[in-house]
């Protein structure tokens, strides 16, 4: 008599008996060729029914765990696995996996570790973190009714494979309000939809760096960026930013194998300054002279608050080299995770190809629903709503601020952007971990300027995201922050 643990799983009977059959002979309770009961017999057994353990056999059979001959027998097969054993565990166990240079540099590098901070800060009632748009009052019910009309109309094509350029009528809808908007020569076919832009920073740094190649990135910078450079082996050659942002007089020479340059001119990050026509062309210059690429990253740029935005650095290319980065995480929401690439044309095809080995394309429900946000001046109404709103929530942040603080700070950055970075006057980086914790235990989020400076500075400096925040949250948190400090 066959002796099965019908408990120890749960689930239909049959999974029972094919669970506890399996654990047998994994266990080496049954061991090769070793002849199981009839289905007739086991089931009288068990006092189940005989189809439910055919069907139980016929799992095993699928499986390879057991072979049935002549209808009537069925044994264990000639080879199955050995009994499982516990995974070996700690760094011997380790040095024995083989893996890549690149998985490497991802997992010994000390900064490549994802966030979860905001997992840990969600209980904060006044929290200053960056990059947060002000999800209650995105038009949410006109997004729902655009999803739903296009999930409605599609048609069984849409249920396929689509192109890795992105979604056709989104890409034309583009082209024609970064001409409008951004003063972006382009066209569709040179427009590629993206994952968010961390997918066409690294897209970027595979096709453009090999190992030991050099990338010039802002300092400070931005890590999301510097850290996929460095993913890839490239070496970074990090130019101060002054308050002209780039320092284009301390760009390497042609000399020194420089493949690309990452900037983010219309408003750097983090310090907030925009980079003056002077430089924009000093750049253009360099990247011709030296056959570099350029990445502009344009994040967060049509929140300016006095006068109309910038044109982008891309409008002022003629030597093809620049490669432009809008995202919708800023303006949207960061859920929605589609950004976009206007790539210089000769990169086109080798951008689409590498898309497409990546995920094939993005999803094309959410696509449809933006073309039709922006072709219907919705995307623009609301870009209007929020920038004036964000520029009373700027206002209300350096009034609280300049009030409670005065003199004990510095505010830098232009008029534009959705975040300030605020130094502390005689306040040191190492005593500003103290001053956020006892923020943090009074419901202020704080967040250092330290994570994107490659040397800590000395003086202690914080930046504070406001776009999240009510006018009325922002001056109760900087009031409490005040009590605080």
């Amino acid at each position: 008599m066959l002796l099965l643990n019908l408990r120890a799983t749960g689930g239909p009977l049959y999974r029972r008996v094919y669970h506890a059959l399996k654990t047998a002979i994994r266990a080496g309770r049954l061991g090769p060729a070793a002849r199981l009961p009839s289905t007739r017999a086991l089931a009288q057994d068990l006092g189940v029914s005989r189809n439910t353990v055919m069907v139980a056999y016929e799992q095993l059979a699928a499986e390879g765990y057991v072979v049935s001959r002549h209808r009537s027998i069925t044994s264990v097969a000639a080879a199955v696995p050995a009994a499982v054993l516990p995974a070996p565990a700690g760094p011997q166990a380790e040095t024995r996996l083989r893996i890549s240079s690149y998985a490497q540099r991802l997992t010994t590098h000390p900064a490549m570790r994802p966030s979860v901070a905001a997992a840990g800060r969600a209980a904060l009632r006044y929290d200053f973190r960056y990059g947060r748009p002000a999800l209650d009052e995105f038009p949410r019910e006109i997004w729902r009714r655009l999803l739903a009309r296009c999930a409605k109309r599609a048609s069984r094509e849409a249920f396929g494979y689509a192109s890795p350029a992105g979604y056709a009528p989104l890409r034309q809808a583009l082209a024609e309000y970064l001409k409008r908007a951004r003063g972006v020569s382009c066209d569709a076919d040179r427009i590629v939809i993206v994952n968010g832009s961390q997918q066409a920073f690294d897209l970027c740094a595979r096709l453009l760096l090999d190992p030991g190649d050099c990338a010039v990135v802002e300092e400070p910078h931005y890590p999301g960026v510097t850290l996929t450079f460095e993913a890839v082996g490239a070496r970074l050659i990090r130019v101060p930013v002054d308050k002209q942002g780039l320092d284009t007089a301390r760009l390497p020479t042609a000399g020194a194998r420089v493949r690309l340059a990452y900037v983010t001119p219309c408003h750097q990050f983090p310090s907030g300054v925009i980079m003056p026509l002077e430089r924009r062309l000093a750049l253009l210059d360099w990247a011709a002279r030296t056959q570099a690429w350029v990445i502009e990253d344009d994040y967060v740029s049509e929140f300016r608050y006095e006068g109309s935005p910038l044109e982008a650095l891309q409008s002022l290319d003629r030597g093809g080299r620049v490669i432009y980065v809008g995202t919708f995480s800023k303006t949207l929401f960061p859920a929605l995770r589609l950004a976009y690439v206007v790539l210089p044309r000769a990169l086109v095809p080798a951008f689409l190809n590498a898309k497409w080995i990546s995920d094939r394309f993005s999803a094309m429900l959410a696509q449809q629903a933006l073309a039709d946000f922006i072709t219907s001046g919705q995307f623009e109404r609301y870009l209007r709503r929020a920038g004036a709103r964000n520029a009373k929530r700027r206002r209300a942040l350096i009034t609280a601020l300049q009030q409670h603080f005065g003199g004990r700070i510095e505010i830098a950055g232009e008029n534009t952007g959705v975040h300030l970075l605020v130094w502390l006057n005689g306040v040191r980086m190492s005593g500003l971990d103290a001053i956020i914790a006892r923020a943090a235990d009074a419901g202020v989020g704080l967040y250092s300027i330290g994570p994107y400076y490659a040397r800590t500075p000395r003086r202690a400096g914080l930046l504070f995201g406001y776009a999240s925040l009510t006018e009325a949250e922002i001056r109760a948190g900087i009031r409490r922050l005040a009590e605080v400090i």
